[in-house]
């Protein structure tokens, strides 16, 4: 008898094949799936069914990041999302995820530059509770001084494990903070630790008052409901609160003309390897032209996703300079999205060679464009990720709730498939203007130990 393990692996072989010969315009989404409404108060919310199993993810949004931190404060939005599992007027301090694990269910939560998120996987069943909790945690919560200061700790020795302790970590916070001359992005989303230091009850109250809210607010439900079980205990428990007329959106400033390449040299003994990386600001999907975006999705799946990829197959598999090699475009943002490449040279190939080799593949591309062949193949591999992910609820939920708080609609999220296959190979070409030196930070990072400042003794 087969196992389960090797059944979902034949068919996902078998589902790759007969995808392989599918027209790309084909696979695109037919009839809209998601359902939106909007509460009195101002809550959005977003249902997708899926009726396969009595299960449903549960996931509210904010507009609000480490972007809309006020200054001086970094790390609060982050540290307030700690704070969110302590305690309300119902639930005791910490009570929140055991009483969730007790109903059989998951939950977490995350931050990042311009969203925050909390959600709850459950048996259909327990989503009345869930969503009561929290509802009620939403305008509720209650901090204990001392409990605010044992979190503050919490959230410090985090930084010193994920950020300190890495030297990859330590170059891409570095890097950050170069990319941008003005905009908060700049700014790291767990916080400069100088600034944490200080984080207060006070500061993480007033964020929260400022910013927890239903009209801030997106409620994305996946799994085996309906839209109108969902509207019904959306009104029994989001909808008894009301809306906060001092919620605005913070105006975060603009990006000034960049005038030149920046670059950032780490030494750390602690590094692995050599790498090279290199960052361009680049338009996130919300603000770029018709296509733009999409092309350039397509641009770096071509250029830099993979063993087929350009830039893998001139540094890796022609030129025998690197071990590894790659890069992505992330547009999933408020204000501005972003481009990354990276090599790993092999031992005695100097960064420059790196540097001079991807220049000239991403000239190429500039030059003398794509092949059709290449384009449909990005295609493909795009489409066929979007469609494997419509599988898993909580990558609806995420893909759902993530561009709608970022200033996306629900007819962009699901036309998305559609805009990606008209994309021609002349839109792609157009894109590579975005690999812009003068709007980019190069970093290298190497196994050695840092020079030491002046007047310092070994």
């Amino acid at each position: 008898m087969l196992t389960r393990a090797f059944v979902h692996v034949r068919l996902l072989i078998i589902g790759l094949a007969m995808l392989s010969l599918m027209p790309v315009t084909s696979l695109a989404q037919t009839g809209p799936r998601a359902t939106e409404f909007t509460l009195p108060n101002g809550l959005m919310v977003v249902v997708v069914p899926d009726n396969r199993a009595p299960v449903v993810t549960h996931m509210i949004w904010y507009r609000v990041g480490a972007a809309d931190e006020p200054p001086g404060t970094s790390g609060i939005a982050h540290f307030l999302e700690h704070l969110m599992f302590k305690a309300t007027e119902k639930i005791g301090t910490g009570e929140f995820s055991k009483i969730v694990s007790r109903l059989g269910g998951q939950d977490n939560a995350f931050t990042a530059q311009d969203i925050t998120a909390y959600f709850q996987r459950v048996s259909k069943d327990r989503l009345p509770k869930v969503m009561e909790m929290e509802a009620d945690r939403m305008v509720n919560l209650k901090l204990d001084e001392k409990e605010v200061l044992t979190e503050r700790d919490v959230i410090l020795e985090e930084r010193r494990s994920r950020v300190e302790n890495n030297p990859s970590a330590i170059l891409d916070e570095q890097m950050g903070a170069a990319l941008y001359l003005a905009h908060p992005y700049r700014i790291p989303v767990i916080g400069w630790e100088h600034e944490m230091a200080k984080l207060s009850r006070d500061d993480a109250m007033k964020f929260y008052k400022r910013f927890y809210a239903p009209n801030n607010a997106i409620l994305v439900v996946t799994g085996d409901v309906t839209p109108e079980e969902v509207r019904k205990l959306a009104e029994a428990t989001y909808g008894k609160i009301p809306r906060n007329p001092n919620v605005s959106t913070v105006e975060r400033p603009g990006e000034p003309p960049h005038r030149a390449a920046r670059r950032i040299e780490l030494k750390d003994p602690r590094a692995g390897r050599r790498t090279w990386h290199r960052h361009y600001i680049a338009p996130a999907y919300t603000h770029a032209a018709p296509g733009e975006a999409e092309a350039l999705d397509l641009l770096l799946k071509i250029l830099a996703s993979g063993p087929t990829s350009r830039i893998y197959k001139k540094l890796v598999v022609d030129e025998h300079v690197a071990s590894s090699a790659g890069g992505w475009y992330s547009g999933t943002a408020r204000d501005l999205g972003k481009i990354a490449l990276f090599a790993v040279p092999n031992d005695g190939v100097p960064f420059e060679k790196i540097e001079q080799l991807i220049d000239s593949v991403i000239a190429d591309v500039a030059a003398n464009g794509v092949t059709e062949a290449e384009l449909e193949r990005a295609k493909k591999a795009y489409l066929a990720e979007y469609i494997f992910q419509s599988d898993n609820q909580a990558s609806l939920a995420r893909r759902y709730g993530w561009a709608l708080t970022v200033g996306a609609t629900v007819k962009d999220i699901e036309e998305w498939p559609e805009r990606l296959s008209k994309v021609t190979a002349a839109q792609v070409q157009a894109a590579t203007r975005h690999l812009d030196i003068l709007r980019s930070v190069t970093g290298t990072m190497l196994p050695e130990a840092p020079n030491q400042p002046p007047g310092t003794r070994s």
